[in-house]
């Protein structure tokens, strides 16, 4: 695929691919991006995953068109972009090799490379000229990997962004980019929001028309959203306003609960509610949608004097990626010794500019009128600014 006049896609789609990194579900496959842009010298920007070598290389001999490149640029280490750098050197062993100190590092950890290797290791806002296009490097450390950095080119104002702005899904499926592109950002980059909020004030400062990720689509149009939802995500504010309920329910008490309060949520006027069920939806889903909206309801059962593992595992995840700037309320259920919400209290007690609802809700074993009273009262907590 032709990006620009003298970049061209040579990237890869992964349709065998259950879960993405062990434990991310992509139901539309993964998409693997590398680039070439031809000019007086030649540079291909990262390889693709080990399992795609011979498609990717037969791309990439297409495009050449019998010339040979220069320069491999190597942006992210992580194996589903670098697998294939000794296969690539095995064809055009003259190349030059191009990261920074710690893409060699890591390039050594990964691969037992020939110390006659031809390599140019390059600093932070270093250039590198090809003829009429020239390059420049952009440090992006723990974004998501410490040795990552972005190219930018001056003539085509493209921006090489690695995993930044990349999504799920291959890209030979039609797809809306923001929904996979959040459950992406928050499952693989989230936890380094403050990184990318240095990045973006990086690229302020460049023009930039053209967005190429190592995964996901090339991004051409409507940059400005695409940029505006980095930037909220990685500040962790508000996308949307709604409610999401994550639950877990052992004998379908604590769920007639979450239904219950689905239904006086709508009847109050919350614009939006998102219900998950732990247990059986997917994880990564019921995170995007507790960092896109702007409360959180956690129900759940009292379980071996802790909560029950589901939620457990949902807590962590969030805490694990800095949840922040939220409300959150509690609906616990406990037969003899209900303590479920003190324990997800202290479990999110840390976390930053978290609001907690007055209304606490205990069930305990079944609903009851009183408890059914409670959830009403929650609801219209809940609900209060939307009326």
């Amino acid at each position: 695929m032709e990006v620009s006049k003298d970049i061209y896609y040579i990237g890869v789609n992964d349709h065998n691919i259950d879960l993405f990194e062990g434990q991310y579900d992509v139901p539309h496959g993964m998409a693997y991006n590398s680039y070439v842009i031809l000019d007086e010298k030649i540079a291909v920007l990262d390889t693709v995953d080990a399992h795609f070598t011979d498609e990717w290389l037969n791309n990439l001999e297409v495009v050449l068109n019998g010339r040979k490149p220069d320069y491999l640029i190597i942006q992210h280490m992580e194996p589903d972009h670098s697998a294939n750098i000794q296969n690539f050197m095995k064809v055009y062993p003259e190349t030059v090799i191009v990261g920074n100190t710690k893409t060699f590092v890591m390039l050594e950890q990964f691969f037992d490379i020939d110390i006659s290797i031809k390599k140019q290791v390059v600093k932070n806002n270093e250039t590198l000229c090809l003829g009429t296009h020239t390059l420049t490097f952009v440090f992006a450390p723990m974004v998501h990997w410490p040795e990552v950095m972005m190219t930018y080119d001056n003539i085509d104002k493209v921006i090489f962004s690695a995993d930044a702005f990349g999504k799920f899904g291959a890209n030979d499926i039609e797809e809306e980019w923001a929904c996979e592109a959040r459950r992406y950002y928050f499952g693989i980059v989230g936890k380094y929001g403050t990184q990318v909020q240095a990045v973006l004030k990086k690229l302020a400062d460049l023009d930039i028309q053209i967005i190429c990720p190592l995964h996901g689509p090339v991004l051409k149009d409507n940059l400005d959203e695409y940029i505006h939802l980095y930037d909220l995500w990685s500040s962790y504010q508000v996308e949307s306003q709604g409610v999401v309920i994550a639950y877990t329910s052992v004998y379908g008490n604590t769920k007639k609960a979450v239904q219950l309060l689905v239904e006086q949520l709508k009847a109050n006027g919350c614009p939006k509610v998102s219900v998950h069920d732990l247990a059986r939806d997917d994880m990564a889903e019921a995170v995007e949608d507790a960092f896109r909206y702007n409360q959180l309801v956690l129900a759940t059962t009292t379980y071996n004097n802790d909560i029950f593992p589901f939620m457990k595992e949902f807590i962590d995840h969030l805490k694990e990626k800095n949840y922040q700037n939220r409300q959150i309320a509690f609906i616990e259920n406990g037969s003899w010794a209900p303590m479920a919400a003190k324990v997800m209290n202290n479990m999110l007690s840390d976390c930053k500019n978290i609001t907690f609802a007055e209304t606490l809700v205990t069930i305990q074993s079944a609903m009851k009128a009183s408890t059914e009273e409670k959830v009403c009262q929650l609801a219209k907590e809940l609900c209060k600014d939307y009326q």
